[in-house]
């Protein structure tokens, strides 16, 4: 009975989160939709040609209102790299897609206080500044060009233009003018659509995060997060905390804001202001990733990055616990478990009232799009659900006669491995330009 009860506990913790947060998650979501819906890649494109710190400055801006998850970020930095895009400046891109968004500050914010929120920004900015500074210096440019090169081998027909001035990755709809699109239905159904994608996408990453933060929090005794974590030795504990949150969130396979959950655990368990927030900043090494970035930029390559990514999450993360400790603004203390307050009737229950009320408007959106003159140019990747501009897709297949867009090889590989798990009716498919449309 005892083991059955913290599983329950556990359970129930996690849910507590998840209730606690599900407002912030709706918001969040909503604005990266609208975002994703209204700013045109081709823009991102065209101002992503250097490093010099303007151009860093304005891919940290892109990329913090193009908010997306790890894979879908990498795949992107990828494509805007291919075509053209410097290399350190679609890296600085990915980075403040993932770190820099609006749903994981509020959720860090309701999960751990306000304190994590504001040093997810502040790192979030050292981090990029250190990037900016590290990655031309310590990535021969030799190895960018094979990389680049690479990659325009393996594009597809109509995507490898890296010397056209941005246009090719944007669809029919996004060269509309941006106030003729947010005026439209059909710009806000598409809006509604990258919504309910992306929760889609993430669906497995945020209930992995919950469920695993809930057993982490119950089932874990907090002596084992002492064990790992050094304390009492001033800098060295310091250090040894933010160097080993990127380790833990190689090994928890846990992307996006779905990590967001057990930071909140491992806080509880001991580790330190800086190596939760190193640890948040390390969604982008998870080892799926890796694997990915191995595919496409090579072995050597990645074994650089790897090195470069985990150094500026440590050195960030470290920056930003002694500014916030000089600021007296680190809290006090580790609280004995993440405090949550479950169902009761309170604002954050009629906020989350609320936000159910806004997305089941936004899920009514989607299910008419077409209704509303919506989806034109795009394409539902078959594999996580994500809605993908066809235009700009980092990667197709052919199957059938059909077309299918994904959000990145990762999804593609999965779908050519076993094709037919995926092509269902609800896959959004479009005819192939090289083969015969089927006749209905």
């Amino acid at each position: 009975m005892t083991v059955l009860t913290a599983i329950g506990n556990s359970f129930y913790e996690a849910f507590s989160m998840f209730w606690e947060t599900l407002w912030a998650l709706v918001l969040g979501f909503g604005l990266s939709g609208a975002v994703q819906a209204f700013v045109s890649r081709g823009q991102m494109r065209r101002v992503l040609g250097d490093h010099r710190p303007a151009t860093v400055g304005k891919a940290g801006f892109l990329g913090m209102v193009s908010s997306s998850c790890s894979y879908a970020a990498a795949a992107l930095a990828k494509s805007l790299f291919a075509r053209g895009a410097d290399f350190t400046a679609s890296m600085v891109f990915m980075f403040a897609s993932t770190n820099l968004v609006v749903e994981l500050g509020i959720v860090l914010w309701l999960l751990l206080g306000w304190q994590f929120a504001l040093a997810e920004l502040v790192g979030g900015v050292i981090m990029i500044v250190l990037l900016a500074l590290v990655l031309p210096r310590f990535i021969p440019r030799r190895d960018v060009e094979n990389a680049r090169a690479g990659l325009n081998k393996r594009e597809p027909d109509g995507h490898a233009h890296h010397g056209q001035p941005g246009d090719d990755l944007d669809g029919p709809e996004q060269r509309r003018p941006l106030a003729q699109r947010i005026r439209s239905r059909a710009g806000w159904s598409d809006a509604a659509s990258y919504t309910i994608s992306d929760l889609t996408m993430l669906r497995k990453e945020l209930l992995i995060g919950f469920l695993v933060a809930g057993l982490a929090t119950v089932l874990v005794p907090t002596a084992v997060w002492q064990s790992l974590f050094l304390t009492g030795h001033g800098f060295w504990s310091s250090l040894e905390n933010v160097a080993l949150g990127p380790l833990l969130a190689i090994l928890a396979f846990v992307c996006s804001v779905g990590n967001v959950p057990l930071a909140a655990a491992l806080w509880v368990g001991g580790i330190s202001f800086g190596g939760v927030i190193s640890f948040v900043f390390a969604d982008l090494i998870t080892l799926p990733l890796l694997f990915i970035y191995r595919k496409y930029y090579g072995t050597p390559l990645t074994l650089r990055l790897l090195a470069v990514f985990w150094a500026v999450m440590s050195v960030a993360g470290l920056a930003t616990e002694y500014l916030f400790a000089a600021l007296h603004l680190v809290p006090t203390g580790h609280p004995p478990t993440v405090a949550m307050e479950g169902v009761s009737w309170n604002y954050t229950t009629i906020l989350n009232i609320i936000a159910l009320v806004v997305f089941a408007v936004l899920y009514w959106l989607y299910r008419n799009r077409e209704r509303f003159g919506g989806g034109a140019g795009y394409a539902q990747d078959p594999v996580c659900g994500m809605q993908v501009e066809t235009a700009a897709a980092p990667a197709t297949a052919v199957h059938d006669g059909h077309s299918f867009s994904f959000c990145s090889d990762h999804c593609q590989a999965r779908f050519t491995a076993a094709p037919h798990r995926y092509t269902t009716e609800r896959a959004a498919v479009t005819p192939s330009p090289s083969m015969p449309t089927p006749s209905p």
